[in-house]
């Protein structure tokens, strides 16, 4: 459930509450499961400042399907046997007052979701309660906060690996944010 104290958390200042995180790429069976995959695993088997862990797509090209296959075994091959999961498309409505931190892959995906989100805010009238919309990347650590991880749905197995490490990396960046 999305935040609602009077002094919501951004990039530059963590909460003490649970969190409620949601991923996003564009079609929902590679990236933004990868990185709900090893984000459960970065937090199980329960984390005191996560409440929720889901992940969504853009584009509504997947509802329903099982991630792609080279998601799954990429994950199997570090460990996460246990990751399901059926791709559904990001409901505005429900999505930004389920979470309070929604992360895209992609500049393209972050676009999109503040294009979103101001329209969301906009019908509510406040932006309380409406879920923050930020890059993974952000908790890379790289300089600028702008990295992006990469699709890895047109090119071989060597994208999942980076996709993999990029979502360890950005998970682990992130509930190092949260803990402080």
């Amino acid at each position: 459930m999305a935040t609602s104290s009077s002094t919501p958390a951004t990039a530059d200042q963590p909460t003490k509450n649970p969190v409620s995180v949601l991923f996003v790429c564009l079609g929902n069976i590679c990236r933004s499961t990868m990185a709900e995959g090893v984000f459960q695993s970065l937090t199980s088997p329960s984390h005191p400042l996560i409440a929720n862990i889901d992940s969504c797509g853009t584009g509504a090209y997947h509802v329903g399907d099982s991630p792609d296959s080279r998601t799954l075994s990429t994950l199997r091959a570090n460990g996460i046997t246990n990751y399901k999961h059926a791709a559904r498309k990001f409901s505005p409505s429900k999505d930004f007052a389920a979470f309070d931190y929604i992360f895209a892959m992609d500049l393209s995906n972050l676009h999109d979701l503040e294009r979103l989100r101001a329209k969301e805010v906009r019908r509510n009238g406040v932006e309380e309660g409406v879920g923050k919309v930020m890059l993974f990347g952000a908790f890379g650590g790289h300089v600028g906060g702008r990295e992006v991880v990469q699709d890895p749905y047109y090119g071989g197995d060597e994208g999942f690996d980076t996709a993999y490490e990029q979502c360890v990396r950005c998970g682990k960046g992130f509930l190092e944010f949260l803990e402080k």
